[in-house]
């Protein structure tokens, strides 16, 4: 049931090295996972503070609590123009 999960998104090289793209997680009863939590229970490798975290479209800090469905990104530097 999708109440029950967080879609997470990863982008660009994060979507290389763990070779998909999206994914829905089941979130435990009274979860009270952060985004840097789900990186980790995701086993995407160390964390980088150059790394941005967005939920439902929002940047927010790797700290914030994810809650059942939320889109949860996991974003790589990005150089601009």
């Amino acid at each position: 049931m999708a109440s029950e999960t967080v879609q997470v998104r990863l982008f660009a090289l994060l979507q290389d090295r763990a070779g998909w793209s999206a994914r829905e997680l089941p979130l435990p009863a009274d979860s009270c996972l952060s985004a840097l939590d789900v990186w980790n229970r995701l086993n995407l490798g160390p964390w980088s503070a150059s790394l941005r975290v967005a939920i439902n479209q929002n940047l927010v800090e790797p700290q914030q609590r994810v809650h059942a469905g939320d889109e949860l990104a996991f974003l790589p530097p990005f150089t601009g123009g």
